[in-house]
């Protein structure tokens, strides 16, 4: 059922506790405290606390505003004090949920997030997951041990889950405008969560259960992984057939009906794609379910890095030259435009394979000053590069409002956005 008006006839909220901030979290405070909540932000990290406390956060420019203001308001406040949680009418949990280097769910943070709270949980609160995770979390992490420590959930506390929807560096899809999906354990616990959930954005969908809510956030960005892998399939095959991949995007999003434009691109990253299908496919191998077409999908995902570096070596070639000792420089290591975030950024995995083949590997990245590779090597940003000292530049992420134009001085240029604008690099530039 669709809800777009608050329940009535609940208990007064005036003050709310996350847990985590990170690229969830801290948005997620800044909302609640613009909606006139006293907000308590709780994260295990003093310097992470302290970097915000400082006014450095990756955020879009209205939440960095919201930031700026927060800090010099009452009623926001930032702690590594999780004993602060029994002070809040409510918890939030956003916290990461990450993979391990075998692609299975590394469920420590949360667990240790759930259990903190299960700590300090009082009676009347609402506890919201907004977490990413497998169906059933939210009975098995919170409801199940609320109940063996004598809470009555639904009367005298109150649960749901509400997956995050919150896109870092994306100014058209705020949170405040994206709806969220809601569900609570009990149909009160769904009516004191909306109202928690409600001061971030006014659309609320609310399903029947936490494990529905659980669900859709699964079925979201899987949708997504599908569509990336069909999308970097279908530039592969236009390559083949000497054709331009985006212009047969443009031409086929035309159509108002029945199709949905997804774009080609070096690979995946962030906290969402690279890891949430991997929960749906490690709790279907537990309960011996199958998902092939996803298995698939996250199975192109993962090569395409390998892929591109093909590619790259394929325009040595054409050059005359090895990838042994070639020296490569790769343009934006963050997973998207416009955001610092490294997390499982697919630039990494590039230069980690065009390294071990034998390629002299450097980058840019006006945003990332320094990156860690898988071996552990410490690799610095180029500083005001020069196009001419590269024998290739692979372009992986342009971060808009600088300069690129040094590009058009390196030799060849590989463009695996498939969408840089390449005129002034004109007879050089080579499509991945």
């Amino acid at each position: 059922m669709t809800v777009t008006e608050s329940p009535a006839g609940r208990a007064a909220l005036s003050s709310v506790a996350v847990i985590g901030m990170g690229y969830v979290g801290l948005p997620t405070a800044l909302g609640l405290h613009a909606g006139g909540l006293n907000v308590i932000g709780i994260d295990h990290d003093p310097s992470r606390l302290a970097a915000i406390e400082s006014g450095d956060a990756d955020l879009i420019d209205a939440d960095q505003r919201r930031l700026d203001k927060s800090l010099q308001e009452a009623g926001f406040e930032l702690t590594t004090d999780v004993s602060r949680l029994a002070e809040a009418d409510a918890v939030l949990v956003c916290v990461p949920t990450p993979v391990d280097r075998y692609q299975l769910p590394d469920l420590r943070p949360l667990q240790g997030a759930c259990e903190t709270l299960l700590t300090h949980a009082t009676r009347g609160q609402v506890l919201i997951l907004t977490s990413t995770s497998y169906v059933g979390t939210t009975t098995r992490m919170l409801v199940d041990p609320l109940q063996d420590k004598g809470f009555t959930v639904g009367e005298d506390i109150f649960v749901a889950s509400s997956p995050e929807r919150i896109d870092p560096g994306n100014v058209t899809h705020t949170q405040q405008d994206t709806p969220r999906v809601l569900g609570g354990v009990t149909p009160a616990c769904g009516e004191r969560a909306q109202r928690v959930i409600e001061v971030l954005t006014p659309a609320v969908h609310r399903v029947d259960s936490p494990e529905a809510a659980e669900m859709t956030k699964l079925y979201e960005n899987s949708f997504r992984a599908v569509n990336i892998a069909l999308a970097n399939e279908f530039a592969d095959i236009c390559a083949g057939l000497a054709l331009d991949p985006i212009e047969v995007i443009d031409a086929a999003a035309t159509k108002p009906y029945g199709f949905m434009a997804f774009h080609p691109g070096p690979g995946v990253g962030g906290h969402c794609i690279p890891c949430d299908p991997h929960y749906l496919l490690w709790q279907l191998r537990e309960t011996r379910g199958a998902a092939p077409l996803v298995s698939q999908a996250m199975h192109s995902i993962a090569e395409r890095p390998k892929q591109v570096v093909d590619r790259v070596i394929d325009a040595l070639s054409g050059a005359g030259k090895g990838l042994g000792g070639a020296r490569v420089i790769v343009a934006g290591v963050s997973y998207k435009p416009g955001v610092r975030d490294v997390r499982s950024s697919s630039a990494l995995d590039i230069m980690d394979h065009l390294a071990h083949r034998g390629a002299k590997v450097d980058y840019y990245d006006p945003l990332v000053m320094r990156v860690t590779l898988a071996d552990g090597t410490v690799a610095d940003s180029a500083i005001d590069p020069d196009g001419a000292d590269w024998d290739l530049v692979l372009i992986h992420t342009v971060h808009p409002g600088h300069d690129y134009g040094w590009i058009s001085d390196c030799p060849i240029v590989v463009d695996a956005t498939y969408r840089f604008d390449s005129t002034a690099a004109a007879g050089h530039t080579q499509p991945v």
